[in-house]
């Protein structure tokens, strides 16, 4: 049995086991837009490309396995791209990690990077500060995904925690980015699961992509909910390319 989930062992209790929880660099945090600080920073720089994809059953979300790389924006470094995931909740009235002025979106993806300059997997480099690069995106019910429909059909047969299979055709990281991909929020936090490990610098995009309502249903045939609450900003500084 899993030593943290979003029930019995929720978010309220994850400091328990996970000290970092209870840290001053925590994530996701609500993102107020009029307090942001517009920087100069370069173009930021999403690649990716389909290929050997894989889809794994996390029992508490599911991840697949993406190639391609970030950079430029606040990064000093170029990432390479390990998975994506979503989070979600019961509706789609909530389930977005962070929030805009307090608004929720339906869910949201984050996109998983590491410095592989100076570390050989996601797992070292979320012992670093910095290691991390994690591009969120927030969802809302709308139109359906196309390339996201390729998870919804794979999920049946991944039904069970740990079951994998590979997303037939490969999978297009690119299709879960939003149109505009030059207006973002930035700033220093955690993973938003434990060990919440304070280790990731956070691109936000403004703007939402869209999933159907039917997508978003299978994936709550996973879990009914896996967001964690808005944590507290403190006194980190939140910055935008807009």
């Amino acid at each position: 049995m899993a030593s943290w989930d979003y029930a019995a062992n929720g978010p309220a209790t994850w400091a328990k086991s996970f000290p970092a929880a209870a840290g001053q660099k925590q994530s996701p945090i609500d993102i107020n837009p009029g307090s942001a600080a517009k920087e100069s920073v370069g173009a930021l720089s999403a690649s990716y490309k389909a290929g050997n994809n894989t889809l794994t059953n996390t029992g508490l979300s599911f991840a697949v396995s993406i190639d391609g790389s970030l950079s430029g924006g606040p990064l000093g470094a170029e990432f390479k791209a390990a998975s994506f995931h979503f989070h979600w909740d019961k509706s789609s009235s909530a389930g977005s990690e962070h929030t805009v002025g307090g608004k929720s979106y339906a869910s949201e993806v984050h996109i998983v990077h590491y410095n592989a300059s100076k570390f050989s997997s996601v797992a070292d480099a979320a012992k670093a500060d910095g290691g991390l690069a994690v591009l969120a995106i927030f969802v809302q019910a709308g139109g359906a995904n196309a390339e996201v429909q390729k998870l919804v059909d794979l999920l049946p047969s991944c039904g069970s925690n740990g079951s994998s299979a590979a997303v037939p055709g490969g999978f297009n990281a690119s299709a879960l980015l939003p149109g505009d991909k030059a207006s973002y929020w930035y700033y220093p936090g955690s993973l938003t699961t434990p060990p919440c490990s304070e280790s990731v610098t956070w691109i936000v995009y403004k703007d939402a992509i869209s999933m159907s309502e039917a997508q978003l249903a299978a994936f709550r045939k996973i879990t009914p909910s896996n967001y964690r609450p808005v944590q507290s900003l403190g006194g980190r500084k939140v910055c935008c390319s807009f």
